[in-house]
């Protein structure tokens, strides 16, 4: 298959050579985005011969996405977080490939440290009733409404056509948001039972308290931009009143973890519901 694997990367120097380690036992070459890392992430890829790109900031993770994929010649394109591992079984990718010609994107079965597979049950962006509190786990390839944006498949020219991710989500609901249009253009979401990748989930990034903010921000900011977008019924002004309650209360607790939490949730939810 004529594929390239698009990266992107906030200081994951302690665990992208794992992944690209496994991307180059498969021939799979790669291009890493990077967004302003502070450690050795860059110099890790470039041992590794992975094409480096560069962003002067933190750019989100839709925005580098569309980056690597722009930067890309291949005709499919294999986007995948730092904390991916491909195995031997990427061969049976090329067979779905081949049995799914009509397909809009493919996604492995996505195998979690602890030997959980994940498949996403629900969704925000999903129809009513498709939303489920568990998933079966599929006995062969099955169509989703939803995959993981951890790790998928698509052809340059669909991601492409359909104005790859949104610009506008900076991190999270970012990969709900490209299945849906997939979802809504009738191009197959196929999760390919063949096919597997292990995940060691929340590892893409050290951890770092100080992001508590900035990751509940943006979550909250989101979920309520991607509910004006399709015009979902959310109540937003509800969750304003709530997040601030319990920003207030935190404040008396004088924990600082707390009251980052809510008030990145607080501010989020009031500027996702202006744009």
């Amino acid at each position: 298959m004529d594929i390239q694997a698009i990266i992107v990367t906030f200081n994951s120097g302690h665990i992208i050579d794992k992944c690209l380690a496994a991307l180059q036992a498969q021939g799979v070459s790669a291009i890493v985005v990077d967004n302003a890392s502070s450690d050795n992430t860059l110099e890790v890829a470039a041992s590794f011969g992975a094409k480096t790109i560069e962003n002067g900031e933190n750019l989100g993770f839709g925005v580098a996405n569309n980056i690597g994929a722009s930067a890309a010649s291949a005709e499919y394109l294999l986007f995948l977080n730092p904390d991916i591992e491909i195995d031997e079984s990427i061969k049976n990718l090329a067979a779905a490939v081949k049995n799914y010609p009509d397909f809009g994107m493919i996604a492995p079965k996505i195998v979690e440290d602890d030997g959980r597979v994940f498949l996403q049950p629900r969704s925000l962006l999903s129809p009513a009733n498709l939303n489920v509190k568990s998933m079966p786990l599929p006995n062969g390839d099955a169509c989703y409404p939803f995959l993981s944006g951890a790790c998928f498949l698509m052809r340059k020219a669909v991601f492409e056509k359909l104005g790859g991710f949104d610009k506008n989500i900076f991190l999270f609901y970012e990969d709900d948001d490209l299945c849906r249009r997939l979802w809504d253009a009738k191009l197959p979401l196929i999760h390919c039972d063949g096919w597997q990748a292990k995940h060691g989930r929340g590892k893409s990034s050290k951890p770092n308290p100080d992001n508590i903010y900035k990751v509940r921000y943006h979550m909250a900011y989101s979920r309520a931009y991607v509910a004006r977008k399709y015009g979902i019924k959310t109540k937003p002004l509800a969750d304003v009143v709530k997040f601030a309650l319990k920003y207030t209360l935190s404040i008396l607790s004088f924990n600082q973890a707390t009251m980052a939490r809510y008030n990145g949730s607080l501010m989020g939810t009031l500027d996702g519901m202006k744009h």
